[in-house]
């Protein structure tokens, strides 16, 4: 048996292939001089998810499916289809939905890999595929190998140890020395915490600290989960829309003022071109998260659903918490979170683009501290108004709504600008 940990992609093809010739585990480990608990564990941590339809069925999972008689409950005009058991997206609209998940998938070998009806199946499929499951690998190994690994729960949870006390003058040494049972982390930890501003005291509250020269060091990243990306990359975006052509796309980003100031958290629905945006005190996961609660619920999950299937975001640090996104508290999926290439922020060119037009209100470097939420959303009604060449000289306002509905944009704050009476330049918010 061999000594080395780590499953080669020529290993994993093999595992891939005896799968679909329905060897169970003993049999592939084997094969591959492992151990069949390891042989599991590996088929289990790299499970790609399909949601596919059969031949001349399309997706459905509905435990209904073969017996619903529901008809036309999207309420769409041009709806071919004569039954909704024949549609992907009934599951949307009819309250009688549940989820139906196959039993052969709770038992080895966990996969559909090999199955006799694959080919005729509507369900979720659970597959495992080698070239998925060594870049799943690769990244993960990349990402524990770099940067600070810790979750919100666990900085929040060492924020109201810690902070107190060093309030009252005590020293990281001593809150480590008797505190260690308790805060489980080294000293060095807790100051790069400190440094990163992820606990509410600060450097200037450390009194010997303030007195130190700064030693030059390399910038460093730093992520909170860093295995939020697996499943979520540009690649895997491109293959969901491949299998979803007509899904709508929104693309999500963070506008700064100056540093440690406001942020502005813009959505931009690519369709039409129109934007929201909102105001934060600071560039947190919670604050985003925050957003899009409010959102789900001021708009209805039935319409959060049609304006939200899939978001499109980069790499920042306060979107490294899709979970949190993607299900509600009820654990029931609202979106798809997906992330752009490390530096490359033109796959996402569509907000960027509209990013010039906010710097012609608020030019680059000037702050939003001075600035609330109705002051951004005068700000977005006068931007949503300007006529766009793309939209055949129409606004984003007006395309929005003739695509969801003007109940939607009163709910979203937005209000129509007559075009003479449009300001793209700082004198508005003065």
């Amino acid at each position: 048996m061999p000594k080395f940990k780590h499953f080669t992609l020529d290993e994993r093809v093999s595992i891939e292939v005896m799968l679909k010739s329905s060897l169970s585990f003993k049999a592939i480990a084997r094969e591959l001089g492992r151990d069949c608990t390891t042989i599991s564990k590996e088929i289990k941590n790299h499970i790609m998810f399909k949601r596919t339809g059969a031949y001349g069925r399309p997706f459905n999972n509905c435990i209904h499916r073969m017996t619903c008689n529901h008809a036309y409950l999207c309420d769409k005009p041009n709806c071919r289809l004569h039954s909704c058991r024949f549609c992907s997206d009934c599951s949307e609209f009819c309250s009688e939905y549940k989820p139906y998940i196959c039993h052969l998938l709770s038992k080895p070998p966990y996969v559909c890999n090999g199955c006799a009806g694959l080919t005729k199946c509507t369900l979720e499929k659970s597959i495992y595929k080698a070239s998925y499951a060594h870049e799943e690998y690769v990244l993960l190994r990349s990402e524990s190998r770099s940067g600070i690994t810790i979750s919100e729960d666990e900085i929040q949870r060492l924020d109201k140890t810690i902070t107190p006390l060093i309030q009252r003058g005590q020293s990281i040494h001593h809150i480590c020395i008797n505190n260690r049972d308790l805060i489980m982390h080294s000293e060095k930890s807790i100051y790069n915490y400190i440094d990163y501003n992820l606990i509410s005291a600060k450097n200037i509250d450390l009194p010997r600290k303030v007195t130190y020269r700064h030693r030059k060091k390399r910038a460093s990243r730093f992520k909170v989960d860093k295995s939020y990306r697996i499943g979520r990359t540009y690649k895997d975006f491109l293959e969901f829309m491949g299998e979803n052509p007509d899904t709508p796309v929104v693309e999500m980003d963070s506008v700064e003022g100056i540093k440690g100031g406001k942020v502005l958290l813009t959505i931009h629905f690519i369709d039409s071109q129109f934007m929201l945006a909102f105001i934060r005190d600071a560039n947190t996961s919670r604050s985003v998260i925050d957003i899009f609660e409010n959102l789900y619920w001021e708009l209805g999950p039935e319409t959060f659903l049609k304006l939200f299937p899939v978001i499109l975001t980069d790499n920042g640090s306060e979107f490294t918490n899709p979970k949190a996104l993607e299900f509600d508290r009820q654990g029931n999926r609202i979106t798809h979170i997906f992330y752009c290439d490390p530096s490359a922020p033109y796959q996402k060119g569509a907000a960027e683009n509209n990013h010039e037009l906010i710097r012609r209100i608020v030019p680059k470097g000037q702050s939003f501290n001075s600035y609330e939420q109705k002051d951004i959303s005068l700000m977005m009604s006068h931007i949503n108004s300007y006529s766009r060449k793309k939209l055949n000289d129409r606004s984003p306002h007006s395309v929005f709504s003739f695509l969801y509905g003007a109940k939607t944009l009163v709910k979203l704050d937005s209000r129509l600008i007559q075009p003479n009476e449009i300001i793209m330049n700082p004198n508005l918010l003065k």
